[in-house]
Order: structure tokens, then sequence, then C-alpha cells
């Protein structure tokens, strides 16, 4: 049997891209098998090297990274009053360009903060950033978000009469899920987006969006399609969760669901008009 040539560079990259590997965290590989305090010279080279009688040298100092990780209770704690203080949408887009309490701002490209009208009566929020939102500093523009496009254009809506945003600003590396300290240090800031926007109606994309805003541990399976209250604390906004457009690429048999959805929310817009 004549063995399979190897794989190219350009067929390796493809397939590191499918597996979602699409970011390099340094511009050096890592050896991660490799203890640096045993590292082992050539045998040539010990063996003509003069035995020093100098004293030990001191183990080097590491400087402190710039993002170096602060403790979750502090970057929560950070985050709230933070966001407590931005009085409009401009100055808590630059709160959290300037915030260093998630270290997820120092993996991701951009900071992904919202799309559309900030005057719309309807906002959607999803999770968190994917690939192509990370290069374009935009939520929803990959293929989840053309199929978004797509599911509100069905009941008369489009970016001018929406406000689209995620619960995480940044992208996770590999577009892994975000952790539990992640969403909480970063919940302050969407909540106070959501009470700026002050919407007729939130819709939230997926569980993890649902979970994380409207204070339930049921799955979207239960929650999806019901009306729900949000409380920002001023006014009572009239909430309901769908499938995040991503699911529904990679089960279309939902999309039957996420259409009666669609018409319940506008059905309140117009009730609410």
């Amino acid at each position: 049997m004549t063995p399979e040539p190897p794989p190219t560079v350009q067929q390796l990259l493809a397939f590191y891209l499918e597996a979602g590997v699409d970011c390099a965290l340094g511009n050096e590989p890592v050896n991660r098998l490799a203890d640096p305090d045993l590292a082992v010279e050539p045998r040539a080279a010990v063996a003509h090297q003069p035995i020093a009688r100098t004293a030990p040298l001191p183990p080097p100092v590491t400087p402190p990274r710039a993002d170096a990780a602060v403790a979750p209770d502090v970057a929560i704690n950070s985050a709230r009053e933070a966001a407590r203080t931005a009085p409009t949408l401009e100055a808590l887009r630059q709160l959290l360009e300037n915030f260093e309490g998630c270290a997820l701002r120092y993996t991701a490209t951009k900071l992904v903060f919202s799309d559309g009208n900030p005057q719309a009566r309807v906002m959607f929020v999803g999770e968190a950033p994917g690939r192509d939102e990370d290069i374009e500093g935009l939520p929803f523009v990959g293929r989840s978000g053309k199929l978004l496009d797509r599911m509100i254009a069905a009941i008369g809506l489009d970016r001018s009469k929406a406000y689209i945003a995620n619960v995480i600003p940044w992208r996770p590396p590999g577009n892994r899920t975000p952790t539990p300290q992640e969403t909480q240090i970063c919940l302050p800031f969407i909540q106070r987006q959501i009470e700026l926007v002050n919407p007729d109606v939130l819709v939230t994309l997926g569980n993890p969006s649902t979970q994380a805003l409207l204070q339930t541990r049921e799955g979207i399976m239960r929650t999806r399609g019901k009306w729900l209250d949000y409380d920002t604390g001023t006014r009572t906004i009239r909430a309901i969760a769908t499938f995040h457009p991503a699911y529904l690429l990679r089960s279309p048999s939902y999309k039957r669901m996420s259409w009666q959805d669609l018409r319940a929310i506008a059905k309140a817009l117009a009730e609410t008009s």
C-alpha cells in the first residue's frame, strides 16, 4: 500500500480552522512538555566547560503582565461600579474599552459593543462574539448574523429598527464557552446597556443569555416563547427567549418554533405601538 503524502501547510491550516483554532495567543510555539528548570545542554558542550566556583545566581524575576488576572470578586465589583456611572451608551462603550477586569479583552481583536438603532423598540442579546464579529467589531455578522437578519426581516424589521448586543463583548479564544466568572464580570455592562436603550421588548437569543439576564436555570426548550419580566430598576420590560441563530443552523428543524416566537414578538410590538 502506497502511504499517503504528508499534508501541505494549506491543508493543515484548513484543518485547524475547521476545528475552531483560528487565532494564536503568542508569536512563538510553546513546548508545554518541556520543564524549563531541567534544560539539558549537549554533552559535548558540557564536557568542555570548566567547573565554576561562583555563587549561584538568583532566580530571574518575571515582571507583572499588563493582563495579569484580577480576583473575580474584585473584577465583578469594579464592573458594577463602572457600569453604574455610565450616563450614555457612548460613555458605557468607553468604559468597556478601558476596563481591565476581564482577561478576554487581551485575547480578542476588537470590542464588540453593539449594532443597530439605539432608539429601537426591540433589543436582541446573544452570548458572545465569534470570529467574524471579532474581526469587524460588530455583533452577528457571520453566518448566524445573516440568519438573524432574515429572521427579523420576516416580521418587518432590520438593523435600523432593532438594537443588537451580546452579554460578553469580547470573543473568547477559539470560540470557547465563556466561564461563569467571565459572564458575571460582563453582566453589569449589558444590564446597563439594556437600561440605557430601554426597549419595549427584550429578546434573549439562546440559553446562556437567557439564563444570565432572565435569572432562570431552565433550559431554552422550557423558556422559549414565554413572556417574562425584565426589571431594570426603573422600569419593567417584556422579555422573551428564543433559539440562537447558530443553534438553528445546526438544528434547522427548530426554525418552526423560532418563527412562532418571532410572531409573538411582532404582535407585542404592534400592541405597544
